[in-house]
């Protein structure tokens, strides 16, 4: 969930801030970025000088949005008068008729009918982290203590609900959830949970940067997990589930392309700030090798100058030699960089570590997503003629009505043509 402002040249930057640092409530056995054992002690928040000078900064470059994404940790834990004081800096160095918007993970254990208020009053996204039923979510989501927070986080729901707060559910799909595709669905839908995303469970540090990624699930598992969750989702061609994973692959199928970073052709230009103000690249790249430099010190200029943004940037299109003819490289782009082993030049890599559970689900999935991309666009190309074109079909050479952005021909031409549509 990062935020858009336009960078040096021109470019959007993602911008995410890990608001304390490590600092959780939780001590959830996965975590691949938090090790305080649910025991944070003194919170480590963002000082107010520091927000203050990045906040002036990052409005100078934003070209009328302005968005920002806040994590931890548990970032709850700063307190709601940070958060009351980032907003309010928002707006004092944001330039005119700039939209600001706010995007905050938490793992919904401390929501409370204030926060719900706030969060709806500058119109925050949630993402809320839940790994399933109670009996699955407090295997190892737990505090300190050992006891369970599903109940906690169900409470922390009712709060948003209650206040019309727009969230989604983040699972985790570990060892305890990946053969259980078809109960995290049900639940999903007798909770009337519209958007939800998996991530497979890490075994690693973002921090340690020197080691290879480490999985939970084998990647046959998570293949079947995606498969069966697919099954549930398509519906018989009618999904009733926001699923980010199929949501991605649907927008490639329509001419588009995928809005998760690991699955476009490049990762995006993003900064991931810690409490303290370094900057990194990326949210598993968080190590002394790839620090850009300090907000609190150095122009937003200079940390994307850094040379080793540069590094960092040229990891996704160097595709190891079974990608560059895999049939399915449109839909994954080699997936994440973080997930493949690499040379020591990090010339070369091998394939991400989840490339076969991508394979499968891919083939599973291909026709049903033809068909329902193929009427979905159809339905969209027919209604942009009527609202917008006049009911007059577009050139070959004109964009496409259908709305992804590429000409006509290129686009959706045969299909309208065998739908009798010209």
């Amino acid at each position: 969930m990062g935020g858009l402002c336009t960078g040096a040249g021109g470019r959007s930057l993602s911008v995410m801030w890990k608001t304390v640092s490590e600092d959780c409530n939780l001590a959830c056995d996965y975590c691949y970025y938090s090790t305080c054992g649910g025991k944070p002690g003194k919170i480590n928040r963002i000082d107010s000088a520091l927000l203050d000078t990045f906040m002036k900064d990052y409005m100078r470059h934003t070209d009328g949005v302005a968005a920002f994404a806040w994590q931890g940790g548990e970032p709850l834990l700063a307190g709601l008068d940070f958060f009351e004081e980032a907003v309010a800096l928002q707006a004092k160095y944001a330039p005119p008729r700039t939209v600001i918007s706010n995007a905050l993970q938490t793992n919904g254990t401390l929501l409370t009918d204030k926060w719900a208020a706030f969060l709806k009053k500058y119109r925050f996204l949630v993402g809320v982290s839940l790994d399933g039923p109670k009996e699955i979510h407090d295997a190892r989501r737990v505090d300190a203590r050992g006891q369970g927070s599903h109940d906690r986080v169900m409470n922390g729901i009712g709060h948003l609900r209650r206040h019309g707060v727009d969230f989604n559910i983040l699972t985790v799909i570990h060892k305890g959830n990946v053969s259980r595709a078809a109960e995290l669905i049900a639940f999903y839908k007798r909770e009337k949970f519209d958007h939800v995303q998996f991530i497979p469970c890490m075994d690693f540090r973002s921090q340690e940067t020197n080691r290879p990624g480490v999985y939970e699930i084998t990647p046959e598992e998570y293949g079947v997990f995606l498969c069966e969750a697919f099954d549930l989702w398509y519906n018989g061609g009618a999904p009733e589930l926001s699923v980010r994973f199929f949501d991605n692959m649907l927008s490639v199928y329509m001419n588009g392309q995928a809005e998760l970073c690991i699955h476009r052709s490049a990762c995006p230009d993003m900064l991931v700030l810690e409490q303290n103000g370094d900057a990194f690249p990326c949210d598993f790249f968080i190590g002394e090798e790839w620090k850009l430099g300090n907000v609190g010190v150095h122009s937003l200029d200079d940390i994307l100058a850094s040379p080793v943004y540069d590094e960092f940037k040229a990891l996704k299109p160097r595709l190891p030699e079974p990608c560059r003819s895999c049939q399915w490289k449109a839909l994954c782009h080699g997936g994440c960089p973080r997930n493949r082993n690499w040379s020591d030049n990090r010339k070369t890599s091998e394939p991400d570590y989840f490339c076969a559970s991508y394979q499968m689900i891919y083939a599973h999935a291909d026709e049903r997503m033809k068909s329902l991309a193929g009427g979905l666009r159809l339905r969209q190309f027919e209604s942009n003629v009527r609202r917008y074109l006049k009911g007059k079909v577009p050139g070959r050479n004109d964009p496409c009505a259908c709305g992804s952005g590429r000409k006509f021909k290129q686009c959706c031409l045969d299909d309208v043509q065998s739908a009798s549509l010209v």
